[in-house]
C-alpha cells in the first residue's frame, strides 16, 4: 500500500477493516467499531450471514458469468422473490443493474425512451430536486442537488431544472411553517409552467432525502398532492429508492408512506444488503411495451444481474422476510430517537433530529437561532464522524458538501439496545468535542 495508494486521492479515514460481523467491524489493529450507519446505511441484516456467503458459493460453482438477457436458476430466483413478496403490483417489468447510479441512468433512459416511442421526443427533460442524489456517473452528478459530487466537472456535467426540495426546518416561510406545503407545491407548479410540461419527461425524487438531505421528509400531503400534478401534465414519476427501499423505514419502500404510485421505482442498497452489487429499475408494462413498441433497445449492463449478485440478494430479502427483521425496524427506531432526544434534543447545536425508520438525520449548527451553520470550511460533519470513531462508533457523514453538517444513522435491522445505547452515547460525546471547541 505505500506505492499503490488507495482510495485513488489519499483520503483515507485512517481504517483498515479485516472483518465485519453483526453490526461491528473489526480493524487491524484490534479495535471494535460499532457500523451505525451500515456502511452507507446498506447492510440491513448484518454482516458476516453464513446463509448468505453459502448461497454466493453456491451461485459461483453453479455459473460465473453469463450473459444477462440469458435466464440462470438464481436470476429466476430473485425475480421471483421480488415480484411476489416485495414489488408494488404495478411495477411488473424489472431491469437489474450494478447498483444505483446504474438503475438511475436506466431510469431516466426508460423516461425518455417512453416519451420518445409515443411521438413525443421533445418531452426529454428531467427536473430533480435541489438537495438529492442520484449517483456518481457524470449524468448523475450533473443533475443531482450534490454540490461535492459535481465540483471540478461543472463544465462537462448535465445540469437539469430542479425544484426546491421540501424542507419544513428551513422554509423560507418559516420553520414548520404551516403554509409549508403550499409553498412547495407551488413552486413545483411555476417549474412546470415555466419549462412547458410539453418539455418534460419525468421527475426524479427520493421520496425521503437520503444522505444529502440528512433524512428530511415533506410536509404532510405533499407527494399526493406532487403526483397529482404530475399526472396531470403528463409527467412520469421515477422514485429513487436506493436507500429508503427493502424495509429501511418501517414499509417495503418510502413510497408506500406517502401513497405514491410511481411509474419508475430504483432501489439498490438494501436489495444486497451490502454482500452484493446491485440494483434494479422498476417499471409497469404500459412503459415497457410502448418502448419495445417503437423497436427501442434497452441495453443491459455487463454485470448486471450477475449470478452470485442475484443469490446473494434473494438470500438477504428472504432473511428480512422470514425473520420479520422489518417489523424490528419502527421499534429500533422508536428508541434511538427517543434517546436522542433524551440525550441531544436541548443541545445548542443540534437543530433538528429527524427520519422515518432507520433513517435518522441529525443536523447541526452553529446557533439554534436564525439557523445559523457553521463555515463550511470548519468541516464540522467530518470532526464529528472521525470523533466518533474514536468513540468506538461509525456515524454516516452526511448532506451536500456545502453549508449544513448533518450526521446520519442507518444500522442494520438486527441491532439491541447495547448498540443504541453506544450510538447515542458517540453522538453525545462528539457533539460535546464540538461545543466546547467553538464556545
Amino acid at each position: 500500500m505505500d506505492t499503490i495508494k488507495w482510495p485513488f486521492l489519499k483520503q483515507s479515514w485512517g481504517m483498515q477493516v479485516v472483518r465485519s460481523e453483526g453490526a461491528y467491524l473489526y480493524t487491524s489493529d484490534g479495535r471494535k467499531i460499532l457500523d451505525a450507519a451500515g456502511g452507507a446505511i446498506v447492510s440491513n441484516i448484518g454482516y458476516g450471514r453464513e446463509e448468505v456467503a453459502e448461497a454466493i458459493k453456491q451461485a459461483t460453482k453453479n455459473n460465473t458469468y453469463v450473459l444477462p438477457p440469458f435466464l440462470t436458476p438464481e436470476r429466476e430466483d430473485l425475480l421471483d422473490e421480488l415480484r411476489e413478496y416485495w414489488l408494488p403490483n404495478h411495477l411488473t417489468r424489472i431491469h437489474l443493474s450494478s447498483g444505483g447510479s446504474e438503475a438511475n441512468e436506466s431510469a431516466i433512459k426508460l423516461a425518455i425512451q417512453y416519451q420518445a416511442s409515443r411521438g413525443k421526443p421533445e418531452k426529454n427533460i428531467i427536473l430533480t430536486r435541489t438537495l438529492s442524489y442520484h449517483g456518481t456517473t457524470l449524468n448523475m452528478s450533473g443533475i443531482s442537488g450534490h454540490a461535492a459530487r459535481k465540483r471540478g466537472l461543472e463544465s462537462y456535467t448535465p445540469s437539469s431544472p430542479m425544484i426546491e426540495t421540501p424542507y419544513p426546518l428551513r422554509c423560507p416561510l418559516g420553520s414548520f411553517h404551516p403554509d409549508a406545503r403550499d409553498y412547495y407545491l407551488d413552486n413545483l407548479k411555476k417549474v412546470i409552467k415555466t419549462i412547458g410540461s410539453e418539455n418534460i419527461a419525468a421527475l426524479l425524487m427520493e421520496p425521503i432525502n437520503g444522505s444529502s438531505g440528512g433524512a428530511i421528509s415533506p410536509p404532510e400531503g405533499y407527494w399526493e398532492e406532487a403526483q397529482k400534478i404530475l399526472t396531470d401534465n403528463d409527467i412520469l414519476l421515477i422514485a429513487d429508492e436506493v436507500m429508503t427501499g427493502f424495509g429501511r423505514v418501517g414499509e417495503d419502500f418510502a413510497s408506500n408512506l406517502f401513497k405514491l404510485k410511481p411509474d419508475i421505482m430504483v432501489a439498490g442498497k438494501g436489495m444486497g444488503g451490502g454482500y452484493a452489487a446491485i440494483g434494479g429499475t422498476y417499471s409497469t408494462d404500459k412503459i415497457a411495451d410502448s418502448i419495445m413498441s417503437a423497436g427501442y433497445e434497452v441495453m443491459f449492463h455487463t454485470f448486471a444481474a450477475l449470478p452470485q449478485s442475484c443469490a446473494a440478494s434473494s438470500a438477504v430479502l428472504k432473511i428480512l422476510r422470514e425473520e420479520k427483521l422489518c417489523d424490528r425496524v419502527i421499534p429500533i427506531s422508536e428508541k434511538i430517537i427517543d434517546q436522542l432526544n433524551s440525550e441531544i434534543g436541548q443541545h445548542p447545536n443540534v437543530a433538528e433530529i429527524r427520519g422515518k425508520g432507520l433513517l435518522i438525520g441529525i443536523e447541526i449548527v452553529k446557533e439554534k437561532e436564525g439557523l445559523i451553520c457553521f463555515e463550511e470550511k470548519e468541516k464540522v460533519t467530518s470532526q464529528i464522524m472521525m470523533k466518533g470513531l474514536e468513540n468506538g462508533v461509525f456515524l454516516y457523514p452526511g448532506g451536500t458538501g456545502e453549508f449544513r453538517d448533518i450526521i446520519c444513522l442507518g444500522p442494520a435491522f438486527t441491532i439491541g439496545d447495547e448498540e443504541i445505547e453506544l450510538m447515542v452515547k458517540a453522538v453525545k460525546n462528539s457533539l460535546e468535542f464540538i461545543a466546547n471547541k467553538y464556545s
